[in-house]
């Protein structure tokens, strides 16, 4: 089965780029970036910004733009059974340079998780203008701590 991602969430005050691959099973259920409730991405950046964390998706997007930050995934679209980045084949490309062009606050990418990292490369090359930053995926999959998580996400905080 196609699906496809969500449209960007970025303003003219976005200075950074999060990008994940794709929504996963959840997240198209709920038609929310990361819906799924284990996923640690928006705990992590409720913690990060001292923010007292709310399940509601309009006041999950308010912080975001508070403090800068846009959200976007690497893959258009692609077949994939379940959520498993390594079950993802077909896939499309977001259009991330022209993202950027119209959007040029932008002073740096995190990505969440190595897909969407190795993706960027492909679709920015190596060498691109702004900084691209590796971070581990807040899945559930991926069994780091919360902590370290949280810890390794804090790079975020130099760019704000």
């Amino acid at each position: 089965m196609r699906i496809s991602s969500f449209p960007p969430i970025i303003d003219t005050n976005s200075k950074i780029l999060i990008l994940g691959s794709i929504p996963g099973v959840k997240s198209l259920e709920k038609q929310q970036y990361y819906g799924h409730p284990q996923n640690k991405f928006w705990k992590i950046i409720f913690e990060l910004f001292h923010e007292e964390f709310t399940e509601d998706y309009i006041e999950r997007i308010a912080v975001l733009k508070k403090y800068h930050l846009a959200l976007w995934d690497t893959i258009d679209s692609c077949e994939r059974k379940g959520s498993l980045d390594s079950e993802i084949k077909n896939e499309e490309a977001n259009q991330i340079a022209e993202l950027l062009e119209e959007y040029p606050n932008i002073q740096a990418i995190f990505c969440n998780g190595g897909k969407s990292y190795k993706n960027l490369q492909k679709i920015l090359g190596k060498n691109f203008k702004i900084p691209m930053n590796l971070l581990p995926s807040t899945s559930p999959l991926h069994t780091v701590s919360f902590e370290k998580k949280l810890e390794d996400w804090k790079k975020i905080l130099e760019f704000i």
